[in-house]
């Protein structure tokens, strides 16, 4: 278990639960350095003073906020942990609400586990915990953390509190301008969509892997080896210019996703729309729109290549 980030105590009414603040995550990427690629020399980055001309230890370095053009207010450590918050070494809970009203996009990505600290802490511990995982409700809070205040989400897992880092209301941008406004899509199309999403639902995802991290290590410890780099699959690609049929290609999606859990779904045909014209080495090239016939054709049931994810 990683060291403590933070200690403090949950205020919940009248009630205080000493807790200390430790990471939830990890952070697995692969991270690279710098180099000069002639002779893979260290490239780093050192910290001068404008004013001074000259490099500054990490000593010399404090805080300045710019309140105006070539004018900047300096702020020191000590000023922020005076300033009068509640929250400054509590966390304090502010409302319950339910899970389902939190929008995923507030979640920052900043997820913390709070450990009670001492023996007196353990009883009231327990029993936030547990009144929260008898029912839908999360608990928000405040925190003054990092020279800021932060919204935080508290849950139950396992057992343990875990609080996850929200972002305010002014953080999150409006998205209604976004949607398509022209798009149609009808009842059937939409039934289909739901069937594909049942098809594909399970309640554990603890089997996905970091595919692309994989690859990479393999090509860095190749490279350290003095081996060549594994190559590349090479797999079938989506030819360029097919429009595939929505409603086709939803059914041929249930059918997969049935094939791949073992079930029986039968055949079903995606039928390729007319590609639309364009000019290869000076030629135009085309389909003919297709004629209205209550046969299908041997070329519309082709079956859609999957892409990859």
């Amino acid at each position: 278990m990683p060291r403590p980030l933070w200690s403090g105590a949950i205020s919940f009414g009248l009630v205080t639960i000493p807790v200390k603040l430790m990471s939830a995550t990890e952070d697995r990427s692969v991270r690279f350095h710098q180099v000069h690629t002639e002779d893979l020399g260290r490239v780093r980055v050192r910290k001068y003073c404008e004013a001074e001309d000259r490099e500054v230890a990490a000593g010399e370095i404090g805080k300045g906020f710019e309140v105006s053009r070539d004018t900047l207010v300096a702020v020191t450590d000590e000023e922020l942990e005076r300033m009068p918050l509640p929250t400054a070494k509590a966390i304090e809970i502010v409302a319950f609400v339910p899970a389902a009203s939190i929008d995923p996009v507030r979640l920052s990505g900043d997820s913390y586990f709070l450990q009670y600290d001492g023996p007196v802490a353990a009883k009231p511990y327990v029993l936030i915990a547990r009144a929260l995982a008898r029912n839908a409700k999360v608990a928000v809070a405040k925190l003054a953390w990092h020279g800021r205040e932060r919204l935080v989400l508290l849950r139950v897992r396992e057992g343990a509190l875990v609080a996850h880092v929200l972002k305010w209301d002014d953080e999150v941008r409006d998205p209604s301008e976004l949607a398509p406004k022209e798009a149609k899509v009808t009842d059937s199309e939409i039934d289909e969509a739901l069937q594909l999403v049942d098809s594909m639902t399970t309640d554990d995802i603890s089997g996905y892997q970091d595919e692309y991290r994989q690859a990479l290590e393999a090509v860095i410890e190749a490279k350290a080896e003095g081996r060549q780099p594994p190559k590349p699959r090479t797999e079938d690609k989506e030819p360029g210019g097919q429009v595939v049929d929505l409603m086709a290609a939803l059914q041929e999606g249930v059918r997969k996703a049935q094939a791949a859990r073992g079930e029986d779904a039968g055949d079903a045909a995606v039928h390729e729309m007319p590609t639309a014209r364009k000019k290869t080495a000076g030629k135009t090239v085309g389909m003919a729109p297709a004629k209205k016939t209550a046969k299908k054709t041997a070329a519309a049931k082709k079956p859609a290549r999957r892409q990859r994810a």
